[in-house]
């Protein structure tokens, strides 16, 4: 026996656009942790390319008796590149020193990662860490 005015089984069409609308409110909620989340991943590249930099540039010293200005040329980097291409990295005077007393190397960001609220990451040759942009933005930097 049928039923009167229930002719067949399924979804109306106000069912499936609440479904579309509940879904696109958890993407604006989720799209931005996600990105936030990938700027931090992404960082740790940075971050330890600057320190095999800085470790290179400790045994180059204790060879050469001064820092190399390079890091493909001097310290037999591959590319100037970190793995994924996130990172570049470049070697610059300390302030106030030379290549023979001090350095600063700093990892700016690329390509996507450009968007990364701590900026470009550096370290000099004492060991002090430090980023151009916010610190509290993103989690930490360093």
């Amino acid at each position: 026996m049928r039923r009167f005015g229930r002719t067949g089984r399924g979804f109306t069409l106000i069912e499936l656009m609440i479904v579309v609308a509940v879904i696109a409110v958890l993407m604006l909620i989720a799209l931005p942790s996600y990105t936030r989340y990938t700027f931090r991943a992404r960082r740790g590249e940075g971050q330890e390319l600057l320190l095999r930099l800085a470790n290179a540039q400790e045994r180059y010293y204790a060879t050469y008796n001064k820092y190399a200005q390079d890091p493909v040329d001097d310290l037999k980097f591959a590319t100037d590149l970190s793995a994924g291409g996130y990172y570049k990295i470049t070697i610059d005077q300390l302030t106030g020193t030379t290549f023979d007393t001090g350095y600063v190397a700093k990892a700016a960001p690329q390509q996507s990662q450009a968007g990364d609220s701590c900026g470009t990451l550096s370290i000099d040759s004492r060991g002090t860490k430090s980023q151009t942009g916010s610190t509290t933005a993103n989690g930490r930097c360093w």
